[in-house]
């Protein structure tokens, strides 16, 4: 048995890049929605940046399901 060990690696530091990202996509969206509305007694001006948060936090989840759908696929195909 011959074990490949350049390819084992390189497989290797692939699957930890793809799992470092996909877990800092899901953690940023997770940060976008967790965001709470300005309290009224401050002025309550932060609408405007809560929707950009919340917005930001939707298209990092959808990333997120991209690369598992990709993943899937790549597995399936």
């Amino acid at each position: 048995m011959n074990i490949d060990w350049a390819a084992l690696g390189t497989v290797f530091g692939v699957s930890l890049v793809a799992t470092v990202a996909l877990v800092a996509l899901f953690t940023l969206g997770i940060v976008g929605l967790s965001r709470q509305p300005e309290p009224a007694a401050q002025g309550g001006r932060g609408g405007g940046s809560l929707m950009l948060a919340r917005a930001g936090a939707y298209v990092c989840f959808g990333l997120c399901a991209a690369a598992v759908a990709f993943g899937i696929y790549l597995i399936v195909a």
